[in-house]
C-alpha cells in the first residue's frame, strides 16, 4: 500500500499540513475549521450513519438530505468528511495509516476513550513520532473532576463568566446570564489553534511532536483575565455590572428618545469631547468628574445625569453627533441589521461557498486576514462521508472491491 500526501493546489499558510480531526459538537471542529481556513487539508472522521451530533441540530437547516444543519455548517467548512468505525479493529487500522501521514490529531472524546482502543498520543506517537496531538476535554486530562462530562453552559456557570454576565442584582432583571453563544467552546478552540500552531512550530526545531491538554474550564477562565486579576490585587469579588464597565464610566447603554445606543468613554480625554457633544460644558468642568477614578466612583450621581440628557435626542442624531467628536458609540444592531452595514459589507464578512449541484452555503468569514497567505474557502462544509472514496483510494491505496466491502461492514 503507498501512502502519500494528496495533491493540492492550496496556497494557504497551513497547505503543507494534514489534519486528523476526530473531535465533534463545537470546540474541536471551530478549532479545526481554523486550520482549514488557512489552507491546511482537514479529514473529519465521523460516526457512519450520523455523523457529528450537531449534524441533527436543527432546524434551521442548510440541507436536510446532506445531514448539514445551520449549526454543523458554522464550525465545519473546508473539510473533508471520512465515516469510520473506529471501535473496529479495521476501523482502527485505517485510523492509524492516516496517522502514518498526518501532522495533527485532534479528538475531544471523553477521558481514557480513544486509549481502550489504541489511539491515544501514547500509542500513536509510536507510528508517528512528529505527531502533534491536540485533546480537548470539559476538565482536562487530570484532577479530581477530569472524569466528569460537561457542556458550556456548565463551564459559563462553574468558571465564573455567569456571575459577572447580566442585570446588576439589585436591578429588577437581575441575575446571572449566560453569554449568547457558547464562549467556552469557541474561546477553547481558539486556544487550541494557537496551541497547535506553536507545537508545529517547536516541530520545526526539534523534530519531535507534542500532546496538548485542553480544557474548556481552562478556557472560560482565562477569558476573565481582566477581572479574575483584579480580584487577586485587591481581594474583592467581581460582580454583575450588566451593560455598564466595571473600569469605565460611562461605558454602557443609554435610551434616547427612539431607542438604545452604546456609549464607550474610553478615556479622559473622550470625556471631554463627550461633553461637548451632548453640550454639557458644566460636566466637563466639574473636577469630580474629570478623572476616570472620580467618574467610577461617583458614577451613582453622574449616570443619570447623562441619561436624562440623552433623551434629548434620537439615535441616528445622537450617533451622527457623537461621531463628529470622535466618541465611540453605536447601535445595537441585531444580525440582519449587521450585514446590512455599508463597512461589514467592505470587509467581505459573508462568505458564500457551492456544493457541486449549484447550491449555495453562507458562512462567516475567518477574521484571520493574512495578506500574503489569507484564508481561502474552497469546500463547504462536507456532506456525510462525501470523501470516503477519495481518502481511503487515492490516499491510503485501498481497492474499490475492498471499500465495497468495508461498507458492507459497516465500518464506513
Amino acid at each position: 500500500m503507498t501512502l502519500q500526501k494528496s495533491s493540492s493546489k492550496n496556497s494557504g499558510a497551513l497547505s503543507h499540513i494534514r489534519v486528523l480531526d476526530l473531535s465533534r459538537i463545537l470546540a474541536g471542529p471551530w478549532c479545526t475549521q481554523n486550520l482549514a481556513d488557512l489552507g491546511a487539508e482537514v479529514i473529519k472522521v465521523e460516526r457512519p450513519g450520523n455523523g457529528d451530533d450537531t449534524r441533527a441540530w436543527g432546524p434551521p437547516w442548510i440541507n436536510m438530505e446532506g445531514k448539514i444543519s445551520s449549526y454543523f455548517a458554522a464550525a465545519n467548512r473546508g473539510k473533508k468528511s471520512l465515516t469510520l468505525n473506529i471501535s473496529s479493529p479495521q476501523g482502527k487500522k485505517i485510523i492509524k495509516e492516516l496517522v502514518k501521514i498526518s501532522d495533527v490529531v485532534i479528538e475531544n472524546y471523553k477521558l481514557g476513550d480513544l486509549k481502550r482502543y489504541g489511539l491515544d498520543y501514547e500509542s500513536l506517537k509510536v507510528i508517528n513520532p512528529k505527531l502533534v496531538y491536540c485533546s480537548i476535554t470539559g476538565y482536562g486530562q487530570d484532577g479530581p473532576n477530569a472524569h466528569k462530562p460537561g457542556y458550556d453552559f456548565v463551564f459559563q456557570a462553574i468558571g465564573g463568566m455567569m456571575s459577572i454576565t447580566g442585570e446588576a442584582d439589585a436591578e429588577p432583571s437581575g441575575g446571572p446570564q449566560k453569554v449568547g453563544i457558547a464562549i467556552a467552546d469557541v474561546i477553547t478552540g481558539m486556544y487550541s489553534t494557537i496551541a497547535i500552531l506553536a507545537a508545529l512550530n517547536s516541530r520545526d526545531k526539534t523534530g519531535l511532536g507534542q500532546y496538548i491538554d485542553m480544557a474548556l474550564l481552562d478556557g472560560i477562565i482565562a477569558l476573565g483575565g481582566n477581572q479574575i486579576t483584579g480580584f487577586f490585587a485587591d481581594g474583592k469579588v467581581p460582580f454583575r455590572y450588566g451593560n455598564a464597565h466595571a473600569s469605565l464610566v460611562p461605558y454602557q447603554v443609554f435610551a434616547v428618545k427612539d431607542g438604545e445606543i452604546v456609549i464607550a468613554v474610553g478615556n479622559d480625554t473622550q470625556w471631554q469631547r463627550y461633553c461637548e457633544a451632548i453640550n454639557r460644558p458644566d460636566l466637563a468642568k466639574d473636577p469630580k468628574w474629570e478623572k476616570v477614578t472620580g467618574r467610577i466612583t461617583g458614577r451613582s450621581e453622574l449616570i443619570p445625569q447623562l441619561a436624562k440628557t440623552m433623551l434629548e435626542k434620537g439615535m441616528n442624531e445622537w450617533i451622527t453627533i457623537l461621531e463628529q467628536y470622535d466618541v465611540p458609540c453605536g447601535p445595537i444592531n441585531n444580525y440582519q441589521q449587521v450585514f446590512e452595514d455599508p463597512h461589514v459589507i467592505h470587509r467581505g464578512v459573508k462568505v458564500d461557498t457551492p456544493y457541486d449541484d449549484g447550491s449555495i452555503i453562507s458562512t462567516i468569514a475567518s477574521p484571520l486576514r493574512l495578506q500574503s497567505t489569507p484564508p481561502e474557502y474552497k469546500r463547504p462544509p462536507p456532506k456525510l462521508g462525501d470523501s470516503n472514496f477519495e481518502i481511503l483510494n487515492q490516499l491510503l491505496g485501498y481497492s474499490v472491491e475492498s471499500i465495497e466491502q468495508l461498507k458492507k461492514e459497516k465500518i464506513v
